[in-house]
């Protein structure tokens, strides 16, 4: 169904959501060895498949893109295409995320990404002129929390340099379970003394106790969070605290982190008050976009159309935008009850 009053998505990975044709036409322009000879067997390596097992197999999948992705061309080229996708399915916002020290294996420093990103948002909005655009850049745990301290140190203060310049906040993202997120705190402190917003992904495949890691950080927004409802105070500390989550079913069941549609927390943790979103995480890799998330929400996940409305307002009111933008998204949206 073709859903027609204003969206939002707030999570939303870059690397995660290249289309498969210019992903295969830019790896052979840069002479990547390909592991499949035409473009539909070249699709399984980017695109989640049905029977994925575990959110380690499904990790797997950004490895072929962030092999292309390490040019400003590339980076550039699919931060626009991305901005233009999102426009063509009426969304009026949306904040892409991606993390600057990922693409420096050729010899890119964190900024010069960063730069490029921007590059191909600004394009992008510009050939729309119908979507505005927030960039998160993403500190990343890759394993002991030392191992990659001091690139994720840069990261926030590269962010920093950029903030008001597109980039909205910063968030700590990659596999949880590894260390505890609480020991990346140091992110934080410093997004903090340097006043960067922040989101973090936690209570997702490491249960509640790394979203009560992120709520002690003072974050106002969880990236996944739909583990925090298996922990009642947790619920209530959210709800009191008014943080956000941004929820992300289909990658939730891809991964493996939540059983079903029709399981999922989300409508729970909707009907206690607490303030969920539906986003895609990753367009491409899920095979996903925001209406094809509200399908579910209406036919397998208990929700009803105005609840769809409601949730995009927590999207807005949660958003790393300025108060006047947020009003003039509020309002329209109010007017799309039924």
């Amino acid at each position: 169904m073709k859903y027609d009053f204003p969206k939002l998505d707030l999570h939303l990975h870059l690397d995660g959501s290249m289309l498969p044709e210019s992903a295969w036409e830019m790896a052979k322009e840069r002479g990547i060895e390909m592991p499949a000879d035409n473009l539909d067997d070249f699709k399984k390596f980017i695109v989640v498949t049905a029977d994925c097992r575990s959110v380690n197999e499904y990790l797997e999948k950004f490895e072929l893109p962030l092999q292309i992705l390490q040019d400003k061309a590339a980076i550039s080229r699919t931060a626009r295409e991305l901005v233009i996708m999102l426009a063509e399915q009426g969304l009026v916002y949306a904040e892409i995320r991606f993390a600057p020290q990922l693409h420096m294996r050729k010899g890119l420093t964190q900024e010069d990404a960063i730069e490029a990103v921007l590059e191909g948002v600004n394009q992008g909005i510009a050939e729309t002129k119908s979507i505005d655009i927030g960039v998160i850049c993403c500190a990343m745990s890759i394993g002991l929390e030392t191992v990659n301290k001091d690139e994720n140190l840069e990261t926030v203060r590269a962010a920093k340099k950029y903030l008001g310049k597109r980039v909205v906040a910063v968030d700590l993202a990659g596999a949880e379970g590894i260390v505890p997120v609480k020991n990346f705190h140091y992110i934080f402190d410093l997004a903090k003394e340097l006043g960067i917003p922040f989101t973090c992904h936690a209570g997702d495949s490491d249960g509640a106790q790394s979203a009560w890691d992120a709520v002690g950080f003072g974050t106002k927004r969880i990236g996944h969070g739909h583990k925090v409802y298996d922990d009642k105070e947790l619920c209530e500390r959210v709800i009191r605290d008014n943080i956000t989550l941004e929820i992300c079913p289909t990658s939730n069941i891809q991964c493996q982190t939540q059983p079903s549609y029709e399981e999922h927390s989300v409508k729970k943790m909707y009907d206690m008050g607490i303030r969920v979103t539906i986003n895609t995480d990753n367009m491409v890799l899920s095979d996903i976009d925001l209406d094809k998330e509200y399908d579910h929400c209406l036919n397998e996940m208990g929700f009803e159309y105005n609840d769809l409305i409601k949730m995009n307002i927590n999207s807005a009111e949660a958003a790393f935008m300025p108060e006047d933008k947020k009003k003039i998204i509020i309002d329209k949206l109010k007017t799309c009850y039924r």
